[in-house]
């Protein structure tokens, strides 16, 4: 995917310097939080520019080193806080902020609160992975869809449960409890785990459902993706659902997952893009209008697709926030789908394809207000 990133013309950029967890959300994150990856340098220019931004924890590594690097000479600072999806579509709606991001997109009920026009501008290309603390184990944990969902429907209690013995035949299970952690906060990486039950799992969907937030017929919470991958570290048997930077960062592993095609994946880059362009491919997407790039990639076709896979979008508002912000934000991804590529798949996130970084970057160029 590193060669799919888009080649825009050259232009001056505006430079930025981030300063993470600071700013005017500071009351929204939560206490002791401590942004990664972050180096010392990168602190806000006295009486410059600014953009606050807040919202989904998915994006978090990427956008922290995204604006870090972009900031080495200061002309803009970007308060970003990983505060959750949910909080993040909250913040746009009251307008306490320049920018939110989120994993899950807008309802129309949301979008005709928010009393002007809102922006879906994707990012970059994620997936959910399955991570369990299971130390006996030497080889990937396999599940299917169904049986996944009875894990967390709290059907199937023992790791060497017949149902789980039969997709993992070569691997000696232990004989413990299993241990489910969920996330106790409104969350983008929730809305897309659940919407994949939903997808592969009848009693699933007729029970918890699809949501940020749903009603956990079993397990333990943690805060953020930070604190569901802390919980499954720390506690042996456990099993819960991560954003897969988190589990890569805390040296978890990610089960692979049996696919539409009947194929067991992991979520690796090409796994990750197949599904993302066949998913993609599928629903189509021909125009430069917000609404196009609003989309589900779960469960996409494909004998290498991984089938728990989102798009993470920034949430703008031109008319709210101005040219001059709108159009600083259209250069900061400009440089991030070119330079910043690097860090995308260095991260384990996926590069947006060519063709759609290019018309995310549009989007906001020709939504900035008039002078």
């Amino acid at each position: 995917m590193r060669g799919d990133v888009v080649a825009l013309p050259c232009r001056r950029f505006i430079a930025v310097a981030v300063a993470v967890g600071l700013g005017a959300l500071s009351a929204c994150g939560r206490a002791g939080e401590t942004p990664p990856m972050i180096s010392d340098s990168a602190t806000a220019p006295a009486g410059g520019a600014s953009l606050t931004g807040a919202g989904a924890s998915f994006p978090y590594p990427l956008y922290a080193r995204w604006f870090n690097e972009y900031g080495v000479n200061a002309g803009l600072s970007i308060n970003y806080h990983s505060v959750g999806s949910a909080a993040g579509i909250a913040a746009v709606l009251d307008r306490t902020v320049d920018f939110g991001a989120t994993d899950v997109p807008m309802s129309n009920e949301e979008l005709q609160q928010a009393g002007t026009r809102i922006l879906h501008v994707p990012t970059a290309v994620g997936a959910i992975g399955v991570t369990y603390q299971l130390p006996s184990l030497r080889r990937p944990l396999r599940l299917s869809g169904e049986v996944m969902a009875d894990l967390f429907l709290g059907r199937i209690s023992r790791w060497d449960d017949p149902r789980l013995q039969s997709l993992n035949p070569d691997v000696a299970l232990p004989d413990l409890p299993v241990r489910v952690v969920h996330r106790s906060d409104g969350s983008g990486t929730t809305y897309v785990f659940t919407e994949y039950l939903c997808a592969v799992s009848p009693a699933w969907a007729a029970g918890p459902g699809r949501g940020r937030r749903v009603d956990w017929p079993v397990g333990m919470a943690g805060a953020g993706n930070e604190g569901v991958a802390g919980e499954v570290k720390a506690t042996e048997g456990a099993v819960g659902y991560v954003e897969v930077v988190y589990a890569r960062q805390n040296r978890l592993p990610i089960a692979h997952v049996r696919n539409r095609a009947g194929r067991f994946v992991s979520p690796l880059p090409f796994e990750i893009a197949t599904a993302a362009a066949s998913a993609f491919e599928a629903h189509g997407a021909d125009t430069d209008h917000g609404d196009a790039f609003r989309q589900s990639l779960v469960n996409a076709p494909g004998d290498q697709a991984y089938p728990i896979v989102s798009f993470t979008w920034l949430l703008v508002a031109p008319e709210m926030i101005g040219r001059s912000k709108t159009l600083a934000l259209s250069s900061v991804l400009t440089w991030a789908f070119n330079e910043g590529a690097d860090v995308t798949t260095t991260l384990g996130y996926v590069p947006l394809p060519a063709q759609l970084a290019e018309r995310a970057v549009r989007t906001l160029e020709t939504a900035a207000p008039p002078r």
